[in-house]
């Protein structure tokens, strides 16, 4: 029988992280808070992030490569925000003291004149719900975006793997979720220019201490190098952290011997982690925090 305080977490995780109810997740600048690991005053932890960087990589929005008008335009808003303080001021919503803005969705309505925006909306602190509105970083640019140019925004969730042929097939204008700007992927979209830097990283089980002495990407990676194909490491499907595990030469990554086992959002991978079914989880940093608080704060 299931340890009935795991399932509380699961169930419990799941919920927090996909309604969003966590706003501040780590400090401005992407340092991670000291509550995802162990303490003199927080001996014991459900899950732990392991602050060592994997990866290094640029977010960027994907666009419908047909419409060379949206990239010139998002490239400009792009420079306008960064270069007028708007986005550290968005930043500041879920890295420092801000309030996160609740975004709605019109109606798709082909009368009007839209931008359609999709995304996974399970990517805390990027893209998130929170009851009937959709909030994060990249949500608070959708609107300002949209704005810009004038457009009714309308928001559709999507599995992340879809958004590349989803766009390379029209079905919408752009894509912002968080997205790794990548060889392959800009074979099917136009990138904008990048607007943040990102990494993965692991996440472990708050009693694995085989992680502890790293002090490198290289000690971590010597580590993992040790496991074998019945080692499970859970990732979300279509993203750089399944890349991590599987191999990718666009990205550099050797790959593991371990098996990667996909997922529809980082959430359901720690939950998967926390119920036995995976041993590790490697994700982008943000979320990786964000989870590992929520989790905790229930542990």
């Amino acid at each position: 029988m299931k340890n009935k305080k795991v399932i509380a977490i699961i169930l419990a995780v799941v919920l927090v992280v996909s309604v969003g109810v966590l706003a501040a997740c780590t400090k401005k600048g992407g340092e991670t808070e000291p509550s995802t690991e162990p303490s003199e005053n927080n001996a014991s932890v459900a899950v732990k992030v392991i602050d060592i960087a994997l990866s290094s990589e640029e977010y960027a929005f994907a666009v419908n490569p047909n419409d060379s008008e949206l990239l010139e335009s998002a490239n400009k808003f792009l420079a306008e925000i960064k270069s007028n303080g708007k986005f550290d001021e968005i930043i500041n919503h879920y890295f420092g003291d801000g309030e996160p803005a609740m975004i709605s969705s019109a109606e798709e309505d082909s009368s009007k004149d839209q931008l359609i925006v999709i995304t996974e909306p399970g990517f805390e602190p990027f893209e998130y719900t929170q009851g009937e509105y959709y909030t994060g970083i990249d949500m608070e640019m959708a609107q300002l975006l949209a704005d810009y140019l004038n457009k009714e925004l309308v928001i559709k969730s999507i599995d992340f793997d879809a958004i590349f042929s989803t766009l390379n097939s029209g079905g919408a204008d752009i894509g912002m979720a968080g997205i790794t700007v990548k060889p392959d992927r800009a074979k099917l979209v136009n990138f904008t220019d990048t607007y943040y830097d990102a990494a993965q990283k692991l996440i472990v089980l708050g009693n694995d201490t085989k992680f502890d002495e790293c002090k490198t990407k290289e000690d971590v990676d010597a580590i993992l190098a040790t496991f074998d194909s019945s080692v499970k490491i859970g990732v979300q499907t279509g993203t750089t952290g399944q890349a991590y595990v599987k191999g990718d030469e666009g990205f550099g990554f050797a790959g593991l011997s371990a098996t990667d086992v996909g997922f529809n959002t980082g959430s359901l991978a720690v939950s998967a982690m926390l119920n036995g079914d995976v041993s590790y989880v490697i994700i982008d940093e943000a979320p990786a925090n964000c989870i590992a608080k929520a989790v905790n704060a229930m542990n």
